[in-house]
This record gives C-alpha cells, structure tokens and sequence, in this order.
C-alpha cells in the first residue's frame, strides 16, 4: 500500500478525546449546563476560536483572556488521566503499512501528548501537522495539501480518514479520498452522497487496500 498516503486526523478518530476537550468546558463553566454528547456532537472538528466564540454567544459573557491557558491545562490533566486511543486502532495501526501521518486542528503540544498518552507516537514519529503551524483549519484545504506536499504525494494519492463533516469537506476541497469513521449507528448524509463510509477500525485496512489497488503508484 505504499503508493498512497494515510491521512489521519487525531481527536475522535484515533483518540477518545471529544469527551474530556468537552468535559474540561463543564469543568471550567458552571453556567454550562449542556449535557456532554450534545456538546461533543456541537463542536465535533471545530476550531478552538470558534468554539469559544459559541460558547460567549450562548451564555451571554465574556471569557476572560486567560481561559484559553486554563482550558487548555486542564485537557492537558484530562489527558494525561484519562485518554485512550479508540477501540481498534492499535491493531489498525499495526497492519498498515502505507506512509501516514496527523493532521490535526490542535496545537503541536496538544497532539503529541495525545500520541504519546494512547501509545500511538510511535506510528507517526514526526510526521504532525497543526492547523496552528499554518493557519489554515478545517474545512478549508490547506492542511491537507500541506501535509500532502511534505509527506511527497500529491492529492489524488491520498486517503483521509476523518470522523468531522468539516475534516470531509476539506478532504474532498483538497481533491483527496474521504474516508468517514462514524460513530455506530449514526447515519450521515455522506452515506447517501456515496462516500466510503464505516464504523470499526477494523474495516480499515481493507479499505485502505481496495483504494490501493486502483490508486497508481505514482506520487
């Protein structure tokens, strides 16, 4: 499978960390009072900024300056307790063999201690790719392209795995091939638009595979 590119995205598809980066708002706003998979499901793939822009919107004030340092320190300590990579993904992660990489909104600090905290470091080595060291953020293509560019493939060579509508947006902008990991039992307009998508890890060598072998390897 080396003539194409595995891109990953990281927060609630290899890690189980939706939750905790949700749980720390309750946490830190006790005007909040959103149950936590009504949150997850809100800010699924957003943007910090943007999400903190909601957040004052909805609640009617204004957070002060230093809530980003606090929210940010307190995933940090849900992390560092509570994170797991989800169910599969080691065993996945095993079995392909294709060049991969992250590329993920979150800050650099962010994703390796996420890597680092679920085991997974080892797969990606420095193979990271931050929105904040480009900024460009999903659904926009750019970290896509970029982490394309220095991975040495060019678009069409590359598989995206995502479990955001704004990551598959960006996949399918940047011209690559959207693989969407949902939750079981959700059902998603993609379904119906005819893109490739599952919910078990284990599915995806298999799927990696068949893309392979109808993707030439020129890169």
């Amino acid at each position: 499978m080396n003539n194409i590119c595995v891109i990953f995205d990281l927060d609630g598809t290899l890690v189980d960390s939706e939750g905790l980066c949700n749980q720390a708002f309750l946490d830190l706003l006790p005007q909040l009072n959103d149950p936590l998979e009504i949150l997850t499901e809100r800010y699924r793939g957003q943007k910090l900024s943007s999400i903190l822009i909601d957040l004052e919107n909805r609640l009617g004030l204004k957070l002060q300056n230093s809530f980003e340092r606090q929210y940010r320190q307190h995933v940090a300590e849900l992390f560092a307790r509570d994170l797991k990579p989800k169910p599969g993904v080691l065993e996945m992660l095993e079995s392909i063999n294709s060049p991969k990489c992250i590329a993920s909104s979150g800050p650099l600090p962010k994703i390796r201690q996420a890597l680092e905290v679920s085991g997974l470091a080892a797969y990606f080595g420095d193979n990271l790719f931050s929105s904040y060291e480009i900024g460009s953020w999903k659904p926009e293509p750019g970290l896509f392209h970029y982490a394309a560019h220095a991975m040495g493939f060019v678009p069409s060579r590359c598989a995206v795995i995502e479990d955001s509508e704004v990551g598959i947006e960006a996949a399918i902008v940047a011209g690559m091939t959207p693989l969407y990991y949902v939750q079981t039992g959700v059902t998603t307009s993609y379904q119906t638009a005819g893109h490739v998508v599952f919910d078990d890890m284990s599915q995806l060598p298999q799927l990696l595979e068949q893309l392979a072998n109808i993707t030439q390897p020129n890169r």
